[in-house]
């Protein structure tokens, strides 16, 4: 008799550890070509695995925790155009955990495709789309431009540089920065007292040192110079090149990421060594915003009993949810626009400089929420 319990027992622990390595969940990477403009330089080539590493770091990561779990993770890439998005359901394998890099116009179209699934956007920084243009379905662990933006002004408040001047690019990504620096000069009562359009299409590798001198020569008494060239196509060429010797802040100089290969403290430096040793290449923001959505998915369904989209999307948006990020803080998700809180390094090309939120600027819940849009300021009302 106790023979056939002991083989009973033996059969109903083989049968849960199978029934336990047959879960498997899956995690679709979408990844939308996006359009692209001439350059004058090529120093900073996006490399064509940018995001999806960072995916496949956190995929292991989840591993070797899940296996305890009796759970397996798996990462389906998908490649594609934007014309090509309205036929990607064939080829999706999750249970609606989708990883989307695009930019905002075909990110909602991926969310508004089915509202039942939970997308993570790891690359579209609008603030809109936190904002007045916000979806219900849509998890940012990219932060907004106006994080990003406000980061710096904190940074720039505390040290009593006031006196503002700033040089934007004409595209709508450089337009978008630049209506964020004002906003964010706003929010922390500092004036960004003259601005210049960069208009002109000179070939700087050249003539540099006789064009800026005498474009920044019209600007009057500043602190420090803010530029807006997101894609990077004329801002690196500042560089002791200004009429003024002034400091750079914005896209060049002094710059607010989410990450960079400079981050080293609190483990940060394991989690660069790791992905240099997959990737043969740096971390970037991209690459750790795709690891922080994986690593949520992670979290979620090892911590709690969320499986379906929605299961993990309710989960992560409320307080139970915490995460580490390597940034020093807790990390969690805004119940008010699905935004991930996160501190924003301010970098230069070798080392941080800060980290925001700064000492000193205090909030009635959470400090992280001094960077972006606030609760009461928002205009998201599809989480209401």
């Amino acid at each position: 008799m106790f023979s056939v319990i002991r083989l009973y027992l033996i059969a109903l622990m083989v049968t849960t550890v199978q029934a336990w390595a047959a879960e498997i969940i899956v995690i679709d990477y979408i990844k939308v070509a996006k359009p692209t403009r001439p350059l004058l330089s090529n120093l900073d080539p996006i490399p064509d695995d940018l995001g999806i590493q960072g995916a496949a770091v956190a995929i292991d990561d989840n591993n070797t925790t899940g296996k305890f779990m009796g759970l397996t993770y798996e990462l389906n890439v998908i490649e594609l155009d934007p014309e090509q998005l309205s036929t990607i359901s064939p080829t999706l394998q999750s249970n609606g955990l989708l990883i989307a890099d695009a930019v905002a116009k075909d990110l909602l179209q991926l969310a508004d495709a089915d509202k039942n699934q939970t997308v993570f956007n790891v690359s579209a920084k609008d603030s809109v789309l936190r904002d007045t243009n916000c979806r219900a379905n849509v998890l940012h662990t990219i932060p907004s431009t106006q994080m990003e933006t406000d980061a710096l002004f904190q940074f720039l408040k505390q040290r009593k540089w006031d006196e503002l001047a700033l040089v934007y690019g004409n595209f709508e990504d450089d337009l978008a920065y630049r209506e964020a620096l004002h906003r964010s000069a706003k929010k922390y009562r500092l004036d960004i007292d003259e601005e210049r359009a960069w208009i002109f299409d000179a070939d700087l590798r050249r003539t540099a040192g006789a064009e800026l001198p005498v474009f920044t020569q019209q600007l009057d008494e500043y602190d420090v110079l803010l530029v807006a060239d997101v894609a990077g196509d004329f801002d690196r060429y500042i560089h002791f090149n200004t009429w003024l010797p002034r400091p750079l802040a914005g896209t060049e100089g002094l710059e607010p990421k989410a990450w960079a290969d400079v981050v080293e403290q609190w483990g940060a430096a394991q989690l660069q060594s790791r992905f240099e040793d997959k990737a043969s290449r740096d971390m970037r923001s991209e690459d750790y915003a795709a690891w922080l959505a994986v690593r949520s998915i992670g979290e979620a369904t090892l911590r709690s009993k969320a499986r379906t989209a929605s299961e993990v999307r309710d989960y992560l948006l409320s307080s139970e949810f915490t995460m580490a990020g390597f940034k020093g803080r807790k990390l969690s998700y805004r119940h008010w626009n699905g935004q991930m809180r996160q501190p924003i390094p301010l970098v230069h090309a070798h080392a941080v400089t800060a980290n925001a939120p700064l000492p000193g600027y205090l909030h009635q819940r959470n400090e992280l929420d001094s960077l972006g849009i606030d609760e009461p300021e928002s205009k998201c009302g599809a989480f209401k």
